[in-house]
């Protein structure tokens, strides 16, 4: 298995488990991100602690699930980053777009701090 996905809290966890994150594995990353969003979760982190190596492809496979979040009205968030990716993300100034944070348990209690504070925001405005 290449990625995994666990669903807690209408947010979509998903753990890469290849040490290269290139254009042979990138596809399927895509296709996994988007089969998520088809079933209408808008909240996804990707963890790539595992992942020590990745391209172009494999950067714009987290810029589509990072888009689909975002048309969606929902969050993206990055965790897990080896010194190499980080490296390459900083180059392509993509730390500027996406949530960074050290790990996946950080970007789950990012997401849920952001739907609480969005849904408790919603509830003021009707009031």
């Amino acid at each position: 298995m290449k990625f995994s996905t666990e669903i807690r809290e209408k947010i979509a966890i998903v753990k890469s488990h290849v040490e290269k994150l290139d254009a042979l594995h990138a596809p399927e990353l895509k296709g996994e991100l988007v089969q998520i969003a088809k079933e209408g979760t808008v909240h996804m982190v990707l963890d790539l602690s595992e992942s020590r190596y990745c391209d172009s492809s494999g950067l714009s496979a987290v810029l589509i699930g990072n888009r689909l979040c975002r048309d969606a009205e929902g969050s993206f968030v990055l965790t897990g980053l080896q010194p190499s990716v980080e490296k390459l993300v900083q180059i392509s100034q993509l730390d500027k777009v996406l949530k960074i944070v050290p790990t996946a348990s950080e970007g789950f209690d990012l997401l849920v701090m952001e739907i609480t504070e969005s849904e408790l925001g919603s509830e003021n405005e009707e009031a």
